[in-house]
């Protein structure tokens, strides 16, 4: 609501608790009543199942986080990935050689895709092996490589690291950071905040950005969707660092 009303726009914009079984019921009996829908985990693998027209990247990574109507037809889209660039643009971190995503699923598909061609060589730690394939193939053009979680991993082998995996998981490898780690620490998490791995990066003298910047970066870009025109991004991000921090 704080982007409406920076903007002007009147309209609602509000939480509704929606599990997994229920999405598709949801959608079919509500659908009338709105004009676009966040989905947050565990709904973005979800909702590429339901009926409506779907942009090839939703298909490809098999994760959507935005529904829009447009001319009385549904479409689904990803923002995460564009959000998550702008995010780390705005880090500073314009050129990357390796990076390394914690975790497989939905939000991390995104991100490996946006990095594909942009970080020289991206590698995943993962705590199953059977969502290898569905990561490995977002990519095209980087050099990839999967390990899994028990495998002992070198922070200090990377430009960027990336957390995607739930509040807690990644806990036990806060250990494995080193004093100083040169890459940037980037946790999708937000709340609650900081998780033990930010708190361990930035003790150890690391940069590390929060999922809220994720979370503004993709919330701006899914209201241009929405409204089918280009929104002045940084100016929108800066009024909602403000609103968040208050």
């Amino acid at each position: 609501m704080a982007v409406y009303e920076f903007l002007g726009l009147k309209g609602e914009y509000k939480a509704i608790d929606v599990n997994e079984e229920h999405l598709s019921d949801f959608f079919a009996k509500n659908c009338e009543s709105f004009n676009y829908f966040s989905l947050t985990m565990p709904l973005k693998e979800v909702a590429c199942a339901l009926p409506v027209l779907k942009d090839a990247l939703p298909v490809r990574i098999n994760s959507a986080n935005t529904l829009v109507k447009r001319e009385n037809q549904w479409n689904l889209h990803s923002t995460d990935g564009s959000g998550f660039i702008s995010a780390i643009n705005h880090a500073g971190l314009s050129t990357l050689d390796s990076t390394l995503i914690l975790g497989a699923g939905g939000t991390a598909r995104a991100i490996a895709q946006s990095l594909d061609g942009r970080s020289n060589r991206i590698e995943v730690l993962a705590r199953s092996s059977k969502r290898r394939t569905s990561i490995e193939s977002t990519i095209d053009t980087s050099e990839f490589y999967f390990h899994s979680w028990n495998e002992s991993i070198d922070f200090s082998a990377y430009d960027l690291v990336v957390n995607t995996t739930p509040a807690g998981a990644a806990d036990l490898i806060a250990e494995r950071v080193p004093l100083h780690p040169r890459a940037l620490f980037f946790d999708v998490i937000y709340k609650p905040w900081p998780t033990v791995l930010a708190r361990k990066w930035s003790d150890s003298g690391g940069v590390v950005v929060n999922g809220l910047e994720l979370l503004i970066y993709q919330a701006i870009d899914q209201l241009s969707l929405a409204l089918g025109q280009t929104l002045n991004q940084e100016e929108l991000a800066n009024h909602l660092r403000k609103v968040l921090k208050a």
